[in-house]
């Protein structure tokens, strides 16, 4: 059986290996001049493949879709994953967040692992081959067309062409536009592990420092949308790393959204403090008070906060830098104290789509069997991958969405 799988990427490269696997003719058409580019700068260029922990683990970080995603999971899991890299010779190990990355730290080991069982498997791969259309009679695949006008015969084909986030990379929406000349929903496309933008005065003031072990949530008005432990940084437009990244994906299914930013409804609540409750940090504050009890305020906080970070609490404060710390109240430590457990920052939207992690949409899940990934209105087409509707957290849950769906397209 002819195979052809539009895309290069992390899903079609591992759909190609699978459908291979099952003794089917199979060419990779890739539009740029390789494959794996996303792969290759995923998790800083360590490349996070998966996570450690179970289905309810991957439920409850698949964002978008998760239900759909019950039946390719379970038949190539994230411990299937694991087996799959290390038949290929890449070691894995897990890190702080049961994330699972290549004992080497390089992601360029787990494509050249990849692009060499292809190799083994005599996968054609086709590169600066850029797909224009499906061609298709009574809705059953029969061939693909490139830009260049060439027709490519096959039984069947699958669509792995990504989002449209990281254009360099190859992911520009290409595949939204071919699905949904066959008929295809595609729900609204969104930058989804996007960084936040905020103009408060913070972020400047604290640019640069990275913040590990804080706990973080999101309030439209005074609801929690998100919250979880873990890293932020401040940044001269806002907010990034891990869990502003993960939360950015929750914000950006909120209703009326446009409207909640323009009328600066959203904030960002850090607890710099997590594992003290305020009890104890304002009796801490008070030891820190006494030993420093001559000094003026803006030299008291050193043993309790990041030098970078002492500047934005002062300010915030609203107590004088120069003022004596024997002179601060009751009043204003508790105050002080509030300030450590709950700073706010108010967000304002989000940096742009190109720079997102992953995108929020694509084609919908509703027209596709989740058991084979096979179109509902195409016979012999499939998708696989970011170019459709579902997506996770950060922690190797992206990946793992683009594996499981690659196999059991390929599979099938």
């Amino acid at each position: 059986m002819k195979v052809v799988v539009i895309g290069g990427g992390a899903a079609g490269m591992v759909a190609a290996i699978t459908s291979a696997r099952n003794n089917n003719d199979v060419v990779i058409l890739e539009k740029t001049d390789n494959l794996g580019n996303k792969l290759k700068i995923t998790g800083k260029g360590r490349c996070n493949i998966t996570f450690s922990g179970d289905i309810e683990d991957f439920k409850k970080n698949v964002v978008k879709n998760n239900k759909f995603m019950y039946s390719s999971f379970s038949n190539f899991s994230n411990t299937d994953v694991i087996n799959f890299f290390n038949s290929l010779g890449v070691e894995t190990k897990v890190e702080r967040g049961a994330r699972i990355f290549p004992v080497s730290d390089n992601a360029n080991d787990v494509v050249n692992a990849l692009k060499k069982e292809l190799n083994r498997l005599k996968v054609n791969i086709r590169y600066n081959s850029k797909v224009e259309h499906i061609i298709t009679k009574d809705n059953i695949v029969q061939g693909v067309r490139l830009e260049d006008g060439t027709v490519i015969n096959c039984d069947k084909c699958i669509l792995t062409t990504g989002g449209n986030s990281y254009k360099k990379t190859g992911s520009s929406g290409d595949g939204y536009k071919i699905a949904k000349e066959l008929g295809h929903e595609i729900v609204d496309i969104k930058p989804g592990l996007v960084p936040l933008k905020s103009d408060d005065i913070i972020c400047k003031m604290a640019q640069g420092l990275s913040l590990k072990n804080i706990f973080y949530k999101v309030y439209l008005d005074n609801k929690i949308i998100f919250e979880e432990f873990g890293e932020l940084m401040f940044a001269h437009f806002g907010l990034t790393r891990p869990v502003v990244l993960s939360s950015s994906s929750k914000i950006n299914r909120l209703n009326n959204l446009e409207e909640n930013f323009k009328n600066k409804k959203i904030n960002a609540v850090i607890d710099l403090k997590p594992a003290l409750d305020f009890d104890t940090l304002y009796k801490r504050i008070c030891r820190d008070f006494d030993k420093y009890s001559n000094k003026e305020f803006k030299n008291s906080l050193n043993d309790l906060l990041p030098q970078k970070l002492i500047p934005v609490i002062i300010k915030l404060s609203n107590i004088k830098e120069t003022k004596k710390v024997h002179q601060i109240t009751k009043e204003e430590r508790h105050d002080l104290c509030n300030l450590i457990k709950n700073l706010k920052i108010n967000i304002t939207g989000f940096m742009p789509m190109d720079i997102a992690i992953i995108t929020c949409g694509g084609v919908s899940v509703k027209q596709i069997n989740p058991k084979t990934m096979e179109s509902k209105l195409v016979k012999g087409l499939y998708f696989a991958g970011e170019v459709l509707d579902i997506d996770g957290y950060t922690g190797g849950y992206n990946l793992q969405i683009a594996f499981s769906t690659a196999y059991a397209a390929g599979q099938n």
